[in-house]
């Protein structure tokens, strides 16, 4: 239950650092030698300075961000509103002490810009 816990947190930390522009943090939650990858929203497939970086630059441009994080399961072993829907597909990995994100897909299925899209369009 530690190592379930755990990873938990790793998952909260990330969304947390990312609502709030805690760079340095959300760094912190990835693996050195972790593989990314943003591309189905424009971002890059690489590695985690270079996604982290990505990151910054485009959610600093948004008013404000929401991570709703839900239905886990972990098997141990610009302006306006910007809603997105879709899956983060991850592998952990323990290093020392802690677990970190070794491998994050996000497999973005919709996205809507309000105000860009009529009501009721999604792009």
């Amino acid at each position: 239950m530690t190592d379930l816990a755990q990873i938990e947190r790793v998952l909260a930390d990330y969304a947390w650092a990312c609502d709030n522009g805690e760079w340095a943090g959300l760094a912190e939650v990835f693996d050195p030698e972790a593989e990314l990858d943003s591309s189905t929203t424009g971002g890059p497939a690489g590695g985690r300075d270079e996604v982290v970086a990505w990151l910054e630059e485009s959610l600093s441009q948004v008013a404000m961000i929401q991570h709703v994080v839900s239905n886990l399961q972990i098997d141990v072993g610009g302006d306006g509103v910007l809603p997105t829907g879709g899956y983060h597909q991850l592998r952990f990995a323990r290093t020392g002490d802690r677990w970190r994100i070794r491998r994050l897909h996000e497999d973005n299925r919709w996205m809507q810009h309000v105000g860009a899209a009529r009501a009721g369009e999604a792009e």
